[in-house]
């Protein structure tokens, strides 16, 4: 097969380890960094060129988008859709993950467990968005934040208001969310592959740190995950329409709550932890599904 990933740095130990993963399964595999990517939209002949030359008869595009360009780097995965290629996760469902607010709100309509979560744009109503989470300690976090940055622990009401009234003042698009104390500084991550969770870790955070994100100094180490938050992790990708998915999950009393179904997950730290050859299963799922005109989307929202 011809497979294309998308990343802006071959060196990185995502990027990496697919083509690692790919070559060794005897597949053609090519790294082109999509912002360079040039599109031709012209109406029965889409085409994507990268450095003059025309991406044809590829089988498969492996999207690694990073968070800061999602727009274009959408942009240049709908135009392989276009093109009838298989794209791992498609320009919808990345685009769906990457919307805090509308990734939560298609996971409420299912019925998978959250946490409360309040959302305003009038700072006239903080008080009352404060109220609807259950008051302090709570967490605000930032639409755009990634990595853990732009997520605020409030230990009181007033903390709050002040997080809250400054991140408005910028303009900037907050959600309000209920502490879930008893999960700490620990998260699950759960690595879906199609319908499965082929790995998972626990995250802990750094000692006084409350994000367990391990860009933030966090360690990581496999663990176990109930039956429950295997089905939970599954249907979170699911609805997002995301064939390779990051769900990150708390542990609560009431079972576990989801905070972030991510689209294009990093490898290293997850077969680290768990020593998963995840990137393999990642392109032994290409060769099963990979072929053209399987790019429909069925997920409404």
């Amino acid at each position: 097969m011809k497979i294309l990933i998308l990343s802006r740095n071959r060196n990185l130990y995502s990027t990496r380890r697919l083509e690692e993963a790919a070559r060794e399964s005897g597949h053609d595999v090519r790294v082109i960094d999509y912002l360079r990517c040039v599109m031709d939209i012209t109406a029965h002949r889409p085409k994507v060129f990268y450095q003059g030359e025309a991406l044809l008869d590829v089988d498969a595009v492996i999207p690694r988008i990073g968070a800061s360009h999602t727009f274009y780097g959408t942009a240049v995965v709908r135009q392989f859709e276009m093109m009838g290629t298989f794209c791992l996760n498609s320009s919808q469902a990345i685009a769906r993950s990457r919307d805090k607010l509308r990734c939560l709100q298609l996971l409420s309509r299912r019925g998978i467990g959250l946490p409360v979560t309040g959302f305003a744009s009038s700072t006239k109503d903080v008080q009352g968005v404060i109220d609807l989470v259950g008051g302090a300690p709570l967490v605000v976090k930032l639409l755009e934040g990634t990595q853990g940055i732009g997520v605020v622990l409030c230990e009181t009401s007033k903390a709050a208001e002040s997080v809250i009234e400054a991140f408005r003042g910028l303009n900037a698009d907050i959600l309000v969310q209920e502490y879930i104390k008893e999960a700490g500084s620990t998260d699950l991550r759960c690595f879906v592959v199609g319908d499965r969770v082929v790995a998972a870790m626990k995250r802990i955070g750094a000692p006084g740190e409350f994000r367990s994100n391990l860009h933030r100094g966090g360690t990581a180490a496999k663990t176990k995950i109930t039956p429950e938050e295997r089905t939970t992790a599954v249907r979170s990708a699911k609805a997002m329409g995301l064939r390779v998915a990051g769900v990150d999950l708390l542990r609560s009393n009431h079972g576990p709550v989801v905070m972030e179904v991510n689209s294009s997950p990093g490898l290293e730290g997850i077969e680290s932890a768990t020593e998963s050859d995840v990137a393999g299963r990642i392109v032994r799922f290409i060769e099963r599904h990979a072929k053209p005109g399987s790019n429909w989307d069925r997920i409404v929202g």
